[in-house]
């Protein structure tokens, strides 16, 4: 197989593989077309064509994501924006996304999403890591200063030059203090570049930057250009065989892989998508109803709570055809209660990532329901195979490493040495997940060797939970380490020695104090326990497998009391 690597305009080193000379069993076929290159035909053709509902009762259709993508990507050259530039988006699930997604595509910058939970430490990160000269931002969202956290950002941030400010809620004189922020309601005015005056894009290049939880603490850029997302997209269409009439329910946040790929189906095939701005049970079973969704995607916590309400209200959304379940651990008996609640839906387990997208795909024939709920599913266009410590490939049915290999794996992290470190020789990613290939050939995940913690289909590194805590005055040592939870599948539990053995610490006050240091709440411990002494290894090294079976130990104790 041949390792291909290239300057990427962007400035990074990105890779590749020749797949077509080297692995005939993979359907390494790339589309010639951008996203924006459908888009425009679509708007051409059929302009009045929904192709994204919102559950605020709009809708963007194709002529207007055309129109208004030509008029962004205007005013983002007038902003002296070029070819490789990054732009990033801290946005909810809103218009505003989809449009700055295809005004970057249209001009062959790089967008990188960032989730809107992130607060100063990790936005600060991802900012410096990725090099953004342009950050689209709420002014405010919820309980979130948007623009504040950016302006206490910028002496850190040379490279940052435009800061953009969606839907404002305060005067545009009042927002002179946060240095007179771009107004994006604005920068839609002006008129749009004209098709034919667009860049030609190299689809090889990057077009995506995505920050994923580490084990190192810090998050890792993982890049993926127009080939490989586009490949993604067809993995799932080809492998579903969807088309008009299909319509994807999503109500991930679309700074994730899986609710971005819903946000750009709309223009890459004949697949609608309707997008929610937040999980809400009962506006989600409405939502479906109404736009009478076929699919869905979503983690754990959204199908347990979907079945609940779907229960209750006696409702089994007849449009469902299939719900993909995955992110977090997925206990078998959910699947079981989906496939009874929906009238025609079959639910299934999946397994992928930021850098591997849908690996699996789950088993939706009636006939593999008790296979369903047990595995997570046929691989599809990818090469995947286990191997123990040794790095050697072990039979079907033993638990090993997962690596995956296929057109569609990122082409690397905004980090070279993180890359090389990722890929083996051949080309396999190595995925960091535990599991096995059952004799029917498909995926089982049984655990975890990275230190990771997904908690309602969030990635969330303990390392870095770990280094905010070591700074805290009472705390000796901390390990943290993943918790189950009915609802989220995983949450965090810390385990602490104090340096004062009279001390005591409590969830609220580790809550605080992690608040406190810019993490995101999400990142607060849930469980927390003071010991005397860590299990150990011979050599000192802090058994986590061990602590996790506590936390495992003590969730059945507090379940079997409830």
């Amino acid at each position: 197989m041949t390792w291909m690597s290239h300057l990427d305009p962007s400035g990074w080193t990105v890779r590749g593989w020749d797949y077509a000379a080297s692995s005939p069993a993979l359907n390494s076929v790339m589309r010639n077309e951008t996203v924006t290159d459908k888009l425009w035909v679509k708007a051409r053709e059929q302009p009045d064509d929904v192709a994204i509902w919102f559950d605020d009762g709009s809708a963007l259709t194709f002529g207007q994501a055309a129109s208004e993508a030509l008029a962004l990507a205007a005013s983002f050259q007038r902003m002296g924006l070029t070819k490789g530039d990054r732009v990033s988006a801290q946005l909810p699930n809103w218009r505003e996304f989809v449009i700055a997604n295809l005004a970057c595509c249209a001009l062959g910058l790089v967008f990188n999403p960032i989730i809107p939970i992130y607060r100063n430490a990790e936005v600060g990160f991802i900012l410096s890591d990725a090099g953004s000269r342009a950050l689209i931002i709420p002014e405010k969202y919820r309980d979130m200063d948007y623009l504040a956290m950016v302006s206490s950002l910028r002496d850190r941030l040379p490279r940052l030059e435009h800061v953009i400010v969606t839907r404002p809620q305060s005067a545009r004189a009042d927002l002179t203090h946060a240095g007179n922020p771009h107004i994006y309601a604005d920068l839609l005015q002006q008129d749009g570049i004209s098709v034919s005056r667009l860049p030609k894009i190299d689809l090889s290049s990057v077009k995506l930057l995505m920050y994923t939880s580490g084990t190192t603490g810090n998050p890792k850029g993982v890049l993926h250009s127009h080939h490989s997302l586009g490949r993604a997209l067809d993995n799932i269409l080809e492998f579903r065989k969807l088309g008009a009439g299909d319509v994807q329910f999503m109500a991930s946040p679309v700074t994730h892989i899986t609710g971005y790929a819903a946000i750009e189906q709309p223009f890459m095939s004949e697949v609608k998508a309707a997008v929610m701005e937040r999980w809400d049970r009962v506006k989600a079973v409405d939502f479906i109803l109404r736009t009478q969704s076929t699919f869905g995607v979503g983690a754990t916590p959204f199908l347990h709570e979907l079945v609940q309400e779907c229960s209750s209200r006696n409702v089994g959304l007849p449009s469902l055809r299939f719900f993909a379940c995955g992110g977090a651990a997925v206990p078998p008996d959910l699947i079981r209660a989906a496939n009874r609640v929906f009238d025609n839906c079959r639910c299934f387990r999946v397994y992928g990532s930021t850098e591997v997208p849908l690996v699996s795909q789950g088993l939706s024939d009636p006939s593999f329901e008790a296979l369903a709920a047990e595995t997570d599913g046929r691989v599809y266009n990818y090469e995947v195979k286990m191997v123990n410590t040794e790095g050697k490939e072990l039979p079907r049915g033993e638990e090993g490493e997962i690596l995956v290999r296929g057109p569609a794996v990122m082409c690397g992290y905004t980090s070279e040495s993180s890359t090389r470190d990722a890929f083996t020789q051949d080309g396999y990613f190595l995925t960091g997940d535990l599991g096995r290939v059952s004799q029917e050939g498909d995926v089982v995940v049984t655990g975890r060797k990275k230190d990771l913690i997904i908690r309602g289909g969030e990635n969330i590194s303990a390392k870095e939970i770990e280094d905010v805590l070591h700074t805290h005055p009472a705390i000796q040592e901390v390990a943290v380490v993943s918790m189950p939870h009915q609802r989220l599948g995983e949450t965090i539990a810390a385990y602490l020695r104090v340096k004062n053995p009279v001390e005591s610490l409590t969830v609220a006050d580790l809550r605080s104090f992690v608040h406190g240091a810019g993490l995101a709440r999400q990142k607060a411990p849930e469980y927390v326990e003071i010991i005397d002494d860590f299990p150990r290894t011979a050599s000192g090294k802090v058994r986590k497998d061990v602590l996790r079976q506590f936390a495992r130990d003590r969730f059945m104790e507090n379940s079997d009391s409830t």
